[in-house]
């Protein structure tokens, strides 16, 4: 080969690509001479704050990882991977891809849908399951209906195409999210067989590009999402990928069946930074090992392509992959029966030097070590502070508030509002029932359940997070979302066993917007210690904000839970909705005085500033303990979380399904608008048969959690201290329709 004659790179270079000055000094070090273009331009992406977490891995390093169930830690793979039982391990991740939805929101949501699921396949695992979690600005502008259309329609094709049931998730609205709109995917796999590790081994063995050909879509996509939202943004869309599910269909069964011969050393996901990144981090992850890299062999879909722009290409279908020498048959003949690209584009080589070719010549020639996450990339200790609203927040008092007289027209508001009403609008859009696996769509539990064949176990997840706690509290907020999500599989039967996360916030060097990173971290170590559920990996997202008039405008802090549990005994999923007339209805937990940083408090009262809700993490973890055996022993027949909304929806959700009612009596200790609308946590409404009152009342009186008879399930009206509420059917048609009409109007 010859010489480099590239351009040398200049630090003006280095900051008009995202890059500090003082990196660009690092980079020089590292590589011992000046980088050039080509090379300065695989820094800028493996740099970026999507790539190598700079300014996030000082705090993530403090996450709970390890756990009962854990078969792979956080870092060590593409996605996390927990025992769940039977010879079977459970591959799953969430991440976010908010900065491609913002400009483009059907690709944006659909490859985002793509890029997850090629990380839980990568690693041998099929796909089983999907939930998303998805956050868009005021309703009412035209912008975000925009948004919310293209955003829907793209997960559903892509995810319906692929054919990978979406069986749950979450959607709120709020102004911060004008701009940014938040699209984070989270999916599940059951793994069987061998894991394939994202590690390159064995000097001499070829390296292949397997699947879709390369294209200039999505060209520095990773320090896209590393920068702000601006009314420029739109120039950027070279940065958004597209995507093809039916080539993902097929890259599936290809990469599953060559999971299953002895060819593969090691394989990765062309997600971020496309084949820049998956070279160097397959190298660094393995010993002392480079590879040399042909970009002239790679299958492209235009000509006269740059180096640079086939290194930074995101095109989406691909993966690379380590064969052992000699196996080139197998992996041609595989991926060719599939009509796929399966092309040599390199080999492994010793000493840990990244040599990327075009046509004869380097082109560029990095350390792979000092381009990754722990290697050499930087880490940054970013200075925080507590913001000024924090104390402002703490200064409510629910006695400033007025009561209303019609507590009617609060619940029919309520019910009406996007963020409380029927998501029905999005979720048919998705197919929860391709495949046989999925067994929460008829009988409705707070989590996603999926069933796991051959086995009398099923496998519940969750995504959580409301956003406002976060914001008025990060340390409490982020706890309540862990809470909430093991509260939801905890309720459906299942016990918690670990988590992913997708921690989406504002600019990292500003120290206000860090503080609530840094607090957000704090609560999820606590409350996943105290769950026993470790952090198994997950995406960090800076940057989602907005510049207005000179000042920054971040999201509410947004850290989604994707959580995972074990249901042991199928015959023992516990479902949300009233099953008879006359059933008893209980709460379990306390009912408090507290309407803070409620749906209710804000769309309502329209105050925003208020602190957290009532929350008890020890009262949390006793609550779920006496759940759990409730579920054990049968001593119930429903139960349901009570959260956003507070009692009165989460009462009207269970009678929903059946069109039963309830009638029931408030506690004279509370005020009637906290009591049926506040959010103050640990809270779960159960019902139970005359059969079952006498053994369900001698368990609870030895626990230490607080139950209380609200009063019991009727026909299918609802009552709260004898006034008519309405009648569940009449409720029902605003419930579902709210959301499509708001999207309509």
């Amino acid at each position: 080969m010859e010489n480099n004659t590239q351009t040398i790179a200049t630090v003006d270079n280095a900051i008009e690509l995202g890059l500090l000055a003082e990196e660009f000094e690092l980079i020089k070090q590292a590589m011992g001479r000046t980088p050039n273009f080509t090379e300065l331009s695989i820094y800028s992406v493996m740099w970026s704050e999507h790539c190598s977490y700079k300014n996030s891995i000082k705090w993530l390093k403090t996450l709970p990882k390890d756990g009962p169930h854990m078969l792979v830690k956080a870092g060590e793979e593409n996605a996390g991977l927990v025992d769940i039982g039977d010879g079977v391990g459970c591959v799953f991740k969430i991440e976010s891809h908010n900065h491609p939805s913002a400009l483009e929101p059907y690709q944006g949501a659909a490859t985002g849908v793509g890029g997850i699921n090629r990380d839980i396949f990568t690693m041998g695992a099929r796909p089983i399951a999907q939930l998303n979690s998805l956050r868009f600005g005021d309703i009412t502008k035209d912008r975000t209906k925009w948004l919310v259309k293209g955003v829907v329609k793209g997960i559903g094709d892509y995810g319906n195409a692929f054919g990978i049931p979406i069986i749950g998730g979450e959607v709120m609205f709020d102004k911060s999210y004008n701009t940014n709109p938040l699209v984070n995917a989270f999916s599940a796999g059951i793994l069987e067989g061998k894991m394939i590790s994202a590690t390159s081994a064995g000097v001499g063995n070829p390296v292949y590009i397997v699947g879709s050909a390369t294209g200039k879509d999505g060209i520095a996509g990773a320090a896209f999402a590393s920068k702000d939202i601006t009314a420029e943004s739109s120039e950027d869309l070279p940065a958004v990928q597209v995507g093809d599910p039916f080539q993902e269909k097929l890259l599936l069964e290809a990469t599953l069946e060559l999971a299953k011969t002895d060819a593969v050393v090691g394989m990765q996901d062309m997600g971020a930074a496309g084949i820049t990144c998956s070279s160097c981090e397959m190298s660094a992850a393995g010993d002392n090992v480079g590879m040399d890299i042909d970009l002239s062999k790679v299958p492209t879909r235009q000509e006269d392509m740059k180096d640079w722009e086939i290194l930074l290409s995101e095109s989406q279908e691909r993966m690379l992959v380590v064969i052992e020498k000699g196996k080139e048959a197998i992996v041609e003949g595989i991926f060719d029966k599939w009509d796929l690209h399966a092309a040599k584009i390199g080999v492994v080589t010793e000493g840990g030097m990244i040599n990327y070719s075009m046509h004869g010549k380097v082109v560029a020639s990095v350390p792979a070590e000092s381009l990754v996450l722990g290697g050499g990339a930087p880490i940054y200790d970013r200075e925080y502070k507590e913001p000024a609203y924090f104390q402002e927040f703490k200064k409510f008092n629910i006695d400033d508030v007025p009561e209303p007289e019609d507590l009617k027209e609060v619940a029919m508001k309520l019910l009406a509002h996007p963020n409380i009403a029927s998501k029905r609008w999005v979720y048919e859009q998705y197919d929860s029932m391709v495949g046989t696996k999925t067994m929460s769509t008829n009988r409705p539990s707070d989590a996603g359940i999926s069933n796991i064949k051959g086995s009398n176990r099923a496998l519940a997840m969750t995504v959580d997070c409301n956003s406002r706690y976060v914001n008025a509290d990060p340390e409490i907020g982020t706890q309540i979302a862990v809470s909430e999500a093991a509260r939801n599989i905890v309720v459906s039967g299942g016990v918690p066993s670990a988590i992913t996360n997708c921690l989406n916030f504002g600019n990292p060097y500003n120290p206000e917007s860090y503080w609530q990173f840094v607090g957000a971290i704090k609560g999820m170590s606590a409350a996943c210690l105290k769950f026993k559920t470790p952090v198994t990996g997950g995406n960090v997202s800076f940057y989602n904000q907005t510049v207005i008039d000179g000042v920054e405008v971040p999201v509410f802090p947004t850290p989604t839970i994707g959580m995972i549990g074990v249901i042991e005994d199928k015959s023992k999923i516990m479902t949300l909705d009233f099953k008879s007339k006359g059933d008893l209805i209980f709460i379990l937990g306390e009912s408090k005085n507290d309407i803070s940083s409620s749906e209710y408090l804000v769309s309502f009262h329209g105050i925003e500033a208020s602190p957290a809700p009532y929350f008890d993490l020890d009262k949390e973890a006793e609550l779920q303990e006496t759940v759990k055996g409730l579920i054990q022993n049968r001593l119930i027949n429903a139960a349901h979380d009570c959260a956003d909304g507070g009692l009165f929806i989460t009462l009207t959700e269970m009678g929903m399904p059946s069109h039963l009612g309830f009638d029931i009596v408030s506690d004279a200790e509370v005020r009637e608008d906290a009591f049926l609308f506040g959010e103050a946590q640990s809270r779960v409404v159960v019902t139970i048969n005359e059969d079952q009152e006498d053994d369900f009342i001698e368990y609870m009186m030895k626990q230490s959690v607080p139950y209380t008879l609200l009063g019991h399930v009727t026909k299918g009206k609802m009552c709260v201290d004898d006034e008519h509420f309405g009648f569940v059917n009449e409720i029902k048609d605003i419930y579902d329709h709210a959301l499509e009409n708001a999207l309509n109007d």
